[in-house]
C-alpha cells in the first residue's frame, strides 16, 4: 500500500526480487532498486508485474531464468537505468518450454527508457505480446526477439521443439543512441534463434540519433517477418535502411510481407514483397522535435493504414491483434490509464491515433 503516495521500496542485495516456486502470483504496486545482478529474477509460471518502477539496476532489469519460467504478464510500470556491457539487459525475458509449454508472455502499458547497456527488451520467450509501450534510448538494440539459449535447457528440449513467435503491435519505438545501428533485431544472436514468426503493427519507429539506422535487423533462423501500417523515420539526419537479412537463415525460405508503411524518401533496402508503400521527406508528426508523434490532420499518416492487412499466406501468427485497441505514452501510467485510439475513419499510421476523443481503459472519456 501507497504511503503519501509512495510505492514501497525494495532495495539492495544480488537480486533484489526473486520469485520462485511461487507460481500465480501478482506483483503490484512497488518500486525495486539497487540489485547488483538482478533487480528482479523471474522464475516462476503465471507471474504479474504491475503497477512497479524498477530502476538503479547495475545488471538486468528484471531477468527470466532459462529453466522454470513460464508465462508472465509486465504492464503499467516503468523500467530505466538498467542493463550493463552487452549481456545484461533492462528486460531479460524467457520461458521454458519443457516445464511450461505454451506459455505467453504479454508486456502492455510500459515505458522502458534510458537502458545502460544490452537491450531494452531482449525476449526468448515461446510467445510474445507487446502492446502499447513506449520503449527509447537502448545501448543497443531497442527490441530483440530470439528464441532460448540453446546451451542452458532442459533434457529433451531442442531448438525445433516449437517456434517463437512475437506479436508487436502500437509500440513507440524510439532510437536515440548514435553509436549503435540496428533498432529491431529479430530471429537470433548467435546463442538461440526462434525459426518463428515476427509481426510488426502499427509501430512508431522514430531514430533520433542522427547516424544511418537498420530497423529490422534478421538474423540467424527466422520463418516470416510481417510488417503494416508502421511508420519508419530519422528525425535528425542519417538514413533508414529498411531490413538487412545477411545473416538471415530462412527456415522456410524468404516469407515477409507487409502493407501501408510509411517510410522516409531515399530509405533503403524495402523489402519488394511490401504494398501501398508510403514514401516521402516528413510522416506529419504533430511535434517531432518533443516527441509528440500523433499525426496530424494534414499529415502523411492520417486515415493511411491497411484497415485488414492480410498475413502471409500460411505463416499468420496465432492470436495476432487487430485493431490496436490503445495508444503508448512516454510517461508512466497509472493502471487503467491507458488511453484508448478511438476509431477516426480509416486507422492511421503508426501507434497513436488522431481522433478529437481520447477513451481510457476504465470507460471514461477525457
Amino acid at each position: 500500500m501507497r504511503v503519501g503516495g509512495h510505492r514501497p521500496v525494495i532495495s539492495g542485495s544480488t537480486n533484489t526480487v526473486e520469485f520462485r516456486q511461487s507460481d500465480h502470483l501478482v506483483f503490484e504496486g512497488f518500486e525495486v532498486t539497487g540489485g547488483t545482478s538482478r533487480c528482479i529474477l523471474q522464475g516462476a509460471h503465471d507471474v504479474t508485474v504491475r503497477d512497479s518502477v524498477i530502476h538503479g539496476c547495475t545488471g538486468h532489469g528484471i531477468l527470466g531464468t532459462d529453466q522454470l519460467s513460464g508465462s508472465f504478464t509486465l504492464e503499467y510500470s516503468e523500467i530505466y537505468d538498467a542493463g550493463n556491457g552487452t549481456s545484461q539487459h533492462p528486460l531479460y525475458i524467457q520461458s521454458d518450454e519443457i516445464a511450461h509449454p505454451g506459455s505467453l508472455f504479454r508486456m502492455q502499458y510500459c515505458y522502458v527508457h534510458d537502458g545502460n547497456g544490452g537491450n531494452l527488451l531482449k525476449d526468448r520467450h515461446e510467445r510474445s505480446q507487446i502492446y502499447y509501450n513506449w520503449f527509447e534510448g537502448a545501448a543497443y538494440h531497442e527490441l530483440e526477439l530470439i528464441g532460448p539459449d540453446e546451451a542452458t535447457q532442459q533434457n529433451g528440449w531442442s531448438v525445433d521443439l516449437v517456434r517463437e513467435d512475437q506479436d508487436v503491435v502500437g509500440n513507440v519505438i524510439v532510437h536515440s543512441n548514435p553509436a549503435f545501428g540496428s533498432v529491431i533485431r529479430v530471429g537470433g544472436d548467435g546463442s538461440g534463434q526462434s525459426k518463428g514468426r515476427a509481426r510488426f503493427v502499427n509501430n512508431t519507429i522514430l531514430v533520433t540519433s542522427g547516424q544511418d539506422a537498420t530497423v529490422f535487423r534478421i538474423f540467424d533462423g527466422i520463418q516470416a517477418v510481417e510488417a503494416h501500417n508502421n511508420v519508419l523515420y530519422a528525425s535528425a539526419g542519417g538514413s533508414i535502411r529498411v531490413e538487412r537479412t545477411v545473416e538471415a537463415v530462412w527456415a522456410s525460405g524468404r516469407q515477409v510481407g507487409g502493407s501501408n508503411n510509411w517510410i522516409p524518401t531515399g530509405a533503403t533496402f524495402v523489402p519488394a514483397e511490401w504494398t501501398g508503400t508510403l514514401v516521402g521527406t516528413t510522416p506529419g508528426f504533430a511535434n517531432v522535435a518533443a516527441l509528440d508523434l500523433a499525426p496530424t490532420l494534414a499529415g502523411a499518416l492520417h486515415d493511411a493504414g491497411d484497415d485488414a492487412p492480410q498475413p502471409i499466406p500460411g505463416y499468420a501468427v496465432a492470436g495476432a491483434l487487430f485493431q490496436p485497441q490503445f495508444q503508448p505514452r512516454r510517461a508512466l501510467l497509472p493502471v487503467g490509464g491507458a488511453i484508448g485510439r478511438a476509431a477516426d475513419g480509416s486507422i492511421d499510421i503508426g501507434a497513436i491515433e488522431l481522433s478529437g476523443d481520447l477513451i481510457f481503459a476504465d470507460g471514461f472519456e477525457g
